[in-house]
């Protein structure tokens, strides 16, 4: 415990991080130890060692193929008495370790971003938090459940004492609480990204945040304290043993020590960021930092460190410069500064800072209480303009990034931030970014070359080919484009007039009314009387059923001409696919053969840059009650799911993205594709999300789509983990989707899925569902937006 009036000092500094010691945690063994991680990819085991005072590096485990980002302990079980020790990474994996073996015991795998928290709960339980915005919950080694809510990086995860009570901080500035996997109550306050997380009882705990604030937290939802004394962003905070007296470090140098609410203490560091601490068994605390050297402090006199350490320490913090950029030390005016006899009066609390000028030079000052004196914690001097020589000084969005521009596209216009990392591709990054802002693709050279100067070419990868120009290579074309550049309507962008695209025009502008919001059809008003709820539940699947057969063949031949030997079609094969389109597009009455089918699965098996017309007659033709049948039958759905899962991937091609996804939605037309789609949905629907991240708004629509298909079958059947799941998908994507026909389908999905049933209402807040979607209960137009959304709120 922290004891009464007494002073933290140094206890040792333990060299053996390479770099920056991101996470730090008390061991369970060896007794009095601890497990430290680093950027340097390592975790280590120290043991105190007999003199009492330093600690032995016992070995050091080594598993992750990029930074290590946090760790924690699993407690001992049956199988492993002296537990295991858990370790998260930027490589997305989360290690398990015994604590005698350097390598892993097992990998988990699962999130899609870097592990950036790790709690451990009784009974094996492990809780992460990652930068994917979700926290997944594991048992041994299986993921039992993903918490999703969050609309932004989670830092910092805690599982509460009380059974299947847990906790998550995230970048979005709210903490959760989650219950059985459902989110119980969000805790707002912070006003900036919340990092970590220390649980004082049963009923109380601690955040502290980028706000440069602590706050004490009741579980019921309110806030009891907030403690101001960082003036930088908090990293890390722990608590004392058996009372409610805690630690934080943060990016002001220092670690600070509070008691009944206040700050007793102060210990500035010789190393800019503070990135973690911990308190052992005995009260000593250990910190990690950017310099990466592990130093602990301890208040008992027999295991503080000789004098000639402590001073070795101060003098390593007397000669550290400080930047005045950072405003730890407040606005700094060096011509107004005393001289050194300003240090001759006394401080009035520990922890004072005073700047004197000396000899031209300024240099800051730090009283404290015990010593009774001014202790030199550095120069002040001039920004280096260094501002990433640590990793994660840049946040933006919720996440650490080497550099974040700002990017002044013309004088009057406003500024855009532009994110990247040295692993980052520079054209890839300079073209998503003019997506993401709606700018001119004219800008694409000037935004590489701009990041490849102002990173001074620090890159990790060679520069991909593929992107070298994404706006007018050769037979390129995105279907379903709504570019606005053309003024042809379904034009190919890049090769000119009357083109084909697929889907171009599905869906051009609010549909223009009638029965079905979804073809439009007919004359739909939206009168002042009492308007009927013609959108949901859905009863029938959405189909994509829009085609031009003579587009897509002549694309095909095209690209046939192209193709390499071994996956040319020859005439008689391009007759056959011809044929197989008539027969699905009802534009023949005969029904589609066995060879016809075989040379359609040779042609979606082309390579991706040329796969897309083949996996348009894909998406037309499963439709039809045979080739359904055919594809998603008990024998040929195994590979059929494979090769459209394919596609789904974020990084391929957009036109092949959309193309699966619309194939899969027509999937659900028949019932051997309804089966196929129920049984293999988490698969299909944990893959289908991944698309959200684009910008494409043919892709959104046909995700809203897919997911409205699945909320029509599970409205039939009552399976509560296919509509948790169908609930989490339609919560993460609307916070991406802009599109109006998008966010529409998602309501109906929404509507169909908690028609009839209360549980699934309660997920659906739990979610915080329905204060997502009230803003599109004043969407003026399309008005179907505005009364469908309503209708939901009703019900919740």
């Amino acid at each position: 415990m922290a004891g009464e009036g007494s002073t933290f000092r140094l206890r040792c500094s333990l060299l053996g991080h390479g770099q920056d010691v991101r996470g730090l945690t008390r061991g369970l063994f060896p007794d009095g130890g601890f497990v430290s991680v680093s950027r340097d990819r390592t975790a280590r085991l120290w043991a105190p060692d007999g003199l009492n005072r330093g600690f032995t590096e016992m070995h050091c485990m080594s598993g992750h193929s990029n930074f290590v980002s946090c760790v924690c302990i699993i407690p001992p079980s049956d199988l492993y008495p002296r537990g295991l020790i858990a370790t998260g990474g930027n490589d997305h994996n989360i290690c398990i370790f015994t604590v005698d073996n350097p390598a892993p015991l097992y990998v988990l795998k699962g999130h899609k971003n870097t592990v950036c928290s790790l709690s451990s709960g009784k009974f094996g339980t492990l809780l992460s938090g990652s930068w994917d915005t979700t926290a997944k919950v594991w048992l041994n080694d299986r993921c039992m459940m993903t918490l999703q809510g969050h609309t932004a990086a989670i830092w910092a995860v805690k599982i509460l004492p009380e059974q299947g009570l847990m906790l998550t901080g995230s970048a979005d500035k709210t903490i959760k609480l989650w219950k059985a996997g459902r989110c119980e109550r969000t805790f707002t306050g912070h006003e900036d990204c919340v990092r970590g997380l220390a649980i004082l009882s049963e009923m109380e705990f601690l955040s502290c945040a980028n706000d440069a604030s602590v706050r004490r937290w009741q579980i019921s939802g309110e806030c009891l304290q907030v403690y101001y004394g960082h003036t930088n962003y908090i990293y890390s905070i722990s608590v004392f043993p058996r009372c409610k007296d805690f630690v934080t470090t943060g990016e002001d140098r220092s670690l600070r020590i509070w008691k009944k609410g206040e700050c007793a203490q102060t210990i500035r560091l010789p190393a800019q960021s503070v990135w973690c601490c911990c308190v052992l068994d005995n009260g000593d605390i250990v910190v990690g930092a950017s310099d990466g050297i592990i130093r602990v402090f301890t208040e008992s006199l027999e295991r503080t460190a000789s004098a000639e350490e402590i001073q070795a320490f101060e003098n390593e913090l007397a000669q550290a410069s400080i930047d005045p950029k950072t405003g730890d030390l407040g606005d700094i005016n060096a011509d107004d500064l005393p001289g050194r006899d300003h240090l001759k009066d006394p401080g009035t609390r520990d922890g004072q800072t005073r700047l004197i000028k000396d000899n031209g030079k300024v240099e800051a000052y730090q009283w404290s209480v015990s010593e009774g004196r001014w202790i030199k914690i550095g120069d002040v001097v001039g920004s280096s303009g260094a501002t990433q020589q640590t990793s994660g000084k840049v946040l933006f969005e919720g996440k650490e990034y080497d550099y974040v521009f700002t990017i002044d596209v013309n004088e009057n216009g406003p500024s855009y931030k532009l994110p990247y990392n040295i692993t980052d591709d520079p054209w890839l990054t300079a073209y998503n970014f003019l997506q993401k802002n709606d700018l001119n693709p004219m800008f694409l050279d000037q935004v590489a070359k701009f990041i490849m100067d102002n990173t001074k070419g620090q890159t990790l990868l060679s520069t991909n080919n593929q992107f070298s120009d994404p706006f007018t290579g050769a037979g390129r074309y995105v279907p379903g484009s709504s570019s606005g550049s053309s003024a042809i309507p379904g034009a190919d962008p890049f090769t000119g007039a009357g083109r084909y695209v697929p889907g171009s025009a599905s869906n051009a502008g609010p549909p223009l009314g009638g029965v079905d919001p979804f073809t439009g059809m007919g004359a739909y008003q939206s009168a002042a009387a009492k308007v009927e709820n013609i959108y949901f539940p859905k009863k029938d699947a959405v189909t994509f059923d829009q085609a031009n057969p003579t587009q897509i063949l002549g694309k095909l031949k095209e690209l046939n001409g192209s193709a390499a030997e071994e996956h040319k079609l020859t005439e008689d094969d391009l007759i056959i696919l011809e044929k197989l389109l008539s027969a699905t597009c009802n534009t023949s009455t005969e029904t589609p053969t066995a060879q016809q089918l075989q040379t359609l699965w040779r042609a979606v098996n082309w390579p991706e840059d040329i796969v897309f017309p083949a996996l348009d007659i894909l998406r037309l033709s499963v439709r039809h009650p045979t080739v359904n049948e055919n594809f998603c039958s008990e024998k040929e759905h195994v590979q059929f799911i494979i090769l459209l899962l394919k596609f789904l991937n974020p990084k391929g091609k957009q036109a092949n993205q959309l193309l699966a996804l619309r194939a899969l939605c027509n999937c659900f037309v028949s019932h051997a594709g309804q089966k196929l789609m129920m049984e293999q949905r988490d698969e299909i629907m944990t893959q289908a999300i991944e698309t959200k991240s684009g910008n494409n708004k043919n892709i959104h629509i046909a995700l809203a789509t897919l997911t409205l298909n699945y909320a029509v079958c599970l409205h039939k059947v009552n399976n509560v983990e296919g509509k948790a799941q169908c609930l989490s998908v339609i919560s993460t994507v609307m916070e991406v989707v802009q599109d109006l026909e998008a966010i529409f389908r998602l309501l109906v999905a929404l509507g169909t899925l908690i028609s009839d049933d209360t549980n699934a209402v309660q997920l659906a807040k739990s979610l915080g569902v329905d204060a997502q979607i009230k803003k599109y209960a004043s969407v003026s137009e399309p008005a179907k937006v505005k009364e469908c959304c309503r209708f939901v709120l009703n019900l919740l």
